[in-house]
């Protein structure tokens, strides 16, 4: 697929993050490739997915855009989300559609700036379609400056300085799409049929859903948790 029919094929659609970490009891590439074809089989137009091995399976499984990424911690940053150029690459070997990095104003690991680490990623990948996952206007405008091709809200609420922040973030959104008329992926927060109608309303290009469809184990907290203020 061209960058053109990828960006057309996404639009307007469902993104369904198909994720397990190590810790988690669903961590396995055949059964995120299984979820990506359940997805798949729900309309999903994309699947958002973490590890090249993940990445691999589930291209073998369906043929729908990808949106990849690596999460490593290294020490002495919070930045996780594809932070290096070492995970790009890796990224990149796989034929990716996209690729999303945290795209934050927390130092990257080496002590490196958001703007720094892009530059260099972006002139080394002049055609890869990269998303960038933000957590406040200030880092969308700079990241779309630099020549991201998707603003995410991904990590609205997460970072220190956006703890608290209602979600899913839809005046980040709406000032996203109204103020820098770029591609909106809402994500983080979406655990409703409405809330992704409100998302859309306010101006997304595309959105993703992960933990409301591929994470039982949250899921089934959630029912619990309410059970809980039964009792109480």
């Amino acid at each position: 697929m061209t960058n053109e029919e990828v960006l057309k094929r996404i639009k307007g659609g469902l993104i369904v993050s198909c994720q397990a970490l190590s810790t988690e009891p669903l961590c396995d590439p055949y059964i995120m490739s299984m979820m990506a074809y359940a997805a798949k089989e729900g309309g999903a137009v994309g699947i958002r997915a973490n590890t090249t091995v993940d990445i691999e399976a589930i291209k073998k499984k369906v043929d729908l855009p990808i949106i990849g990424i690596i999460k490593k911690d290294y020490e002495g940053s919070d930045v996780y989300i594809t932070p290096t150029e070492k995970e790009v690459e890796e990224l990149v070997r796989t034929g990716v559609d996209i690729i999303a990095v945290d795209a934050t104003k927390r130092m990257r690991p080496g002590n490196i700036t958001f703007e720094e680490f892009f530059k260099n990623i972006r002139s080394k990948y002049p055609n890869q379609l990269f998303m960038a996952d933000t957590s406040c206007f200030e880092e969308g405008k700079k990241a779309l400056e630099l020549g991201c091709d998707l603003l995410g809200t991904t990590m609205c609420g997460y970072t220190e300085y956006t703890k608290g922040h209602s979600l899913p973030a839809l005046d980040l959104i709406e000032r996203y799409s109204k103020e820098l008329r770029a591609r909106v992926v809402a994500e983080g927060g979406i655990w409703a049929p409405e809330q992704l109608e409100a998302a859309y309303k306010s101006g997304a290009y595309t959105a993703v859903v992960g933990n409301a469809i591929t994470r039982p184990r949250d899921i089934t907290r959630r029912f619990v948790n309410a059970l809980k203020t039964l009792e109480e």
